[in-house]
């Protein structure tokens, strides 16, 4: 649920010291959305400047997987800074107590899965605002476990646990022993509901290639992997920004045949996945987030 325009190599952290994030916070609570959004709007070119690598990913993005020319993809490059920035004042607007709107597609999806005896695994990834899913899908049955950073600044950490604990979450940092993939396996053994990004490398190696934009990529196999080896289902979601207040939710089942070896069940899952975010991807390509070059990862 982690991310900050960290580029080559992502830390997972949020931007800004302690102080920062707490006044962030109680600048939310008398100032409107929209006049943060314009500060945010003149600052970003600087950040584009100092952010040279991120920038640079990002316009290869636009130049090479939408065909662009050199001038809508600056223009792009800028607005998926822009919506960056907005993603993350979205989310310490949340922790101050603004409201946003959430329209939910398939949400019988979800519904469906939180009747069933077995736990399923969730899909996350960097595009869009998948933290907003933890506070606008509360499962009513279900408790829903959430892989997340274990080194988010403390601010952060702890609007989150307020706020996710009320929506029966409970937040899973990742830990060098692999002490949370023991948490994990038990929360699927309990049927219970757990995410899990599912478009990034980091900590285990551990990859399955895909065909993606055209060309293959490497996607990280551990959520693929749990699911496959546990016999659950698994649910994509995409929170995408639509409006000032408003995102919508896509939830999309990722299908996989059962007769299949697990290596091929788990190869087919992370493919059919990569179909459903490059789908996602092209429809909201500014909101992709990942500021790097994703298929030499």
């Amino acid at each position: 649920m982690a991310d900050t325009l960290q580029h080559s190599e992502w830390s997972g952290k949020t931007g800004g010291l302690p102080w920062m994030q707490r006044s962030l916070v109680a600048l939310f609570r008398v100032l409107p959305l929209g006049l943060l959004y314009g500060v945010m709007a003149l600052v970003v070119p600087f950040y584009m400047i100092f952010s040279r690598k991120g920038y640079q990913s990002m316009y290869r993005f636009f130049r090479d997987r939408f065909g662009y020319g050199p001038m809508k993809s600056f223009r792009n490059v800028y607005l998926n800074h822009f919506r960056f920035g907005q993603v993350i004042l979205d989310r310490f607007g949340v922790y101050a107590g603004k409201k946003y709107r959430f329209i939910s597609e398939e949400q019988s999806v979800f519904d469906e899965k939180e009747t069933h005896e077995k736990g399923f695994v969730m899909l996350s990834s960097h595009v869009g605002n998948y933290e907003m899913a933890g506070y606008s899908l509360r499962p009513k049955i279900k408790k829903y476990n959430a892989l997340v950073f274990a080194g988010e600044t403390e601010t952060v950490m702890e609007n989150r646990q307020r706020i996710l604990s009320q929506n029966n979450v409970r937040m899973v940092p990742v830990k060098d022993d692999l002490s949370h993939l023991f948490l994990l396996n038990t929360a699927l053994d309990d049927g219970e509901i757990v995410s899990m990004p599912a478009d990034r490398i980091f900590g285990s190696q551990k990859s399955v290639e895909c065909q993606f934009f055209g060309e293959n990529a490497h996607f990280p196999l551990g959520a693929f992997a749990m699911a496959v080896q546990k016999e659950v289902d698994v649910i994509a979601v995409f929170v995408m920004k639509e409006g000032m207040r408003k995102y919508r939710i896509y939830l999309r089942e990722i299908q996989h045949d059962r007769q299949l070896s697990k290596r091929e069940q788990m190869s087919q899952l992370a493919q059919n996945f990569a179909i459903q975010l490059e789908e996602i991807v092209r429809r909201y390509p500014t909101q992709w987030f990942n500021y790097f070059d994703f298929w030499k990862q």
